[in-house]
């Protein structure tokens, strides 16, 4: 094969191979990768599923929430064979401040039974699982292998990667990069637009070992039932959340936490989870666990606004490549948008490859748009400039405390104040004007209406 060194994206040019290895080639064996290499293979193309660690999840140290109608389409009856820690039937969102905190909390026995709703797991047994339909479709699981570099036509066409193996090339018409956040592959094709870092953010998290008997109890759930916990307030004023899942014999404990906020704040990520962990409302849940892993992983954070280009010549981007994380406050989801974008990306390069006319990966967007996939971050697109706000993030967790402490104190002999007369003190005393917080709730109906 003749090639020469490419242009300043780093792609290697080669000869239009005369017949490929591969049909396709996704790279990254995540939910995203699985997806699409099950869609492909399911369709009767070759393909071959790179994944970097020794086997897929070995990378991933995720303990979270995987909502499953997506699954519903992917593989029928997944609750049948899914490796679940806990179905989650109490959802809670909780505001700290200081000491205090404000929880809004949801319960239904309805998402304890088939279908389901979302179901607590481990990204190590999850991402194996879903692979391993990929493999019984026939798709060619290649582990500890890393893409380095695209290769590409004299006419800029993807026809492939090289990986860090000896005589590493691997060709074929599509290649799909799910290779994470931050894809190396979708910035070597230029889809990727300008600096990412203000829109990237660091997760952080504690994997904690209670006996199953202790986690119903503190939790008040029983047999196999969950609970989901998203915060906020409680990083410090650095813009991000908390969460705490429970697993079946381990809790799943940690924060996002901006970027720059983070590296202008000086502190370190586990010293601000330690200050977590202590507080009067997290304290008694963890109390006594024992700590079995510490792991940060990078998430997209921007939307749809900083999505890179989608499709490109011979390339499609899905999951967390394509920026695919929804993290607006009362919706944190990420597994569920890579599962049906990579799904949609596997079904538009199958739809391409069998009609010959790579003009039929511009499918995949179209799919992608009148799905949740895209209709959820349209939906939403202004959710992060909302939730990530300073006065979300420093000023409105202390002012709902105030206002719900107001409410409930009584001082009799003085009568009980009114809540207009409460919010105006609270917002005074946490420099909010009634303007801004009629700007911001505003923008939250149109955003979550």
């Amino acid at each position: 094969m003749r090639e020469r060194a490419g242009p300043a994206s780093t792609a290697v040019i080669v000869d239009q191979p005369r017949r490929p290895d591969f049909d396709a080639i996704v790279v990254g064996a995540g939910p995203a990768g699985s997806a699409a290499a099950l869609e492909l293979a399911r369709a009767g193309h070759s393909v071959a599923l790179l994944e970097r660690g020794p086997f897929p999840g070995a990378k991933n140290v995720y303990g979270g929430v995987v909502y499953g109608r997506v699954l519903d389409e992917l593989i029928p009856r997944w609750y049948d064979e899914m490796p679940v820690q806990r179905w989650v039937t109490r959802r809670q969102t909780m505001v700290l401040d200081g000491e205090r905190s404000m929880t809004v909390d949801f319960r239904s026995q309805n998402w304890g039974s088939a279908p389901y709703n979302g179901a607590t797991t481990y990204r190590a047994e999850f991402d194996e699982w879903l692979a391993g339909h990929a493999q019984k479709a026939g798709a060619v699981l290649v582990p500890s292998t890393v893409a380095t570099r695209l290769l590409r036509t004299e006419s800029g066409r993807i026809v492939g990667v090289r990986t860090d193996r000896p005589d590493g090339d691997l060709t074929a018409t599509v290649v799909i990069a799910c290779d994470g956040v931050n894809s190396f592959l979708a910035k070597q094709a230029g889809l990727v637009p300008g600096d990412q870092a203000a829109h990237t953010t660091l997760g952080v998290k504690e994997t904690l070992a209670l006996p199953r008997k202790t986690i119903d109890e503190r939790f008040g759930v029983s047999a196999n039932e969950g609970v989901d916990i998203e915060m906020l307030g409680c990083t410090q004023g650095i813009p991000g959340g908390g969460f705490l899942y429970t697993n079946a014999e381990t809790l799943s404990v940690g924060l996002v936490l901006g970027l720059r906020g983070l590296a202008e704040s000086g502190r370190r990520p586990e010293e601000i989870l330690a200050e977590l962990k202590r507080h009067p409302s997290i304290q008694p849940l963890v109390r006594g666990a024992e700590l079995v892993e510490y792991s940060a992983h990078l998430i997209p954070e921007g939307g749809y606004d900083t999505m890179p280009r989608l499709v490109g010549d011979g390339l499609l981007v899905a999951g967390d490549a394509a920026a695919m994380c929804l993290a607006a406050g009362i919706w944190l989801e990420g597994v569920n948008f890579a599962l049906g974008s990579g799904m949609y990306a596997g079904r538009a390069a199958a739809s391409a490859l069998a009609a010959g006319d790579l003009a039929g990966l511009r499918e995949y967007k179209r799919l992608l748009e009148s799905s949740f996939v895209l209709a959820d971050h349209k939906k939403l697109r202004k959710a992060p400039g909302l939730v990530l706000s300073e006065r979300m993030q420093r000023r409105y967790p202390g002012l709902v405390c105030d206002l719900v402490e107001g409410m409930f104190t009584v001082e009799n002999p003085r009568p009980k104040p009114g809540v207009r007369k409460l919010l105006r003190a609270s917002a005074k005393r946490h420099g909010v004007t009634l303007r801004e917080l009629a700007r911001d709730a505003l923008t939250g109906l149109r955003t979550f209406g």
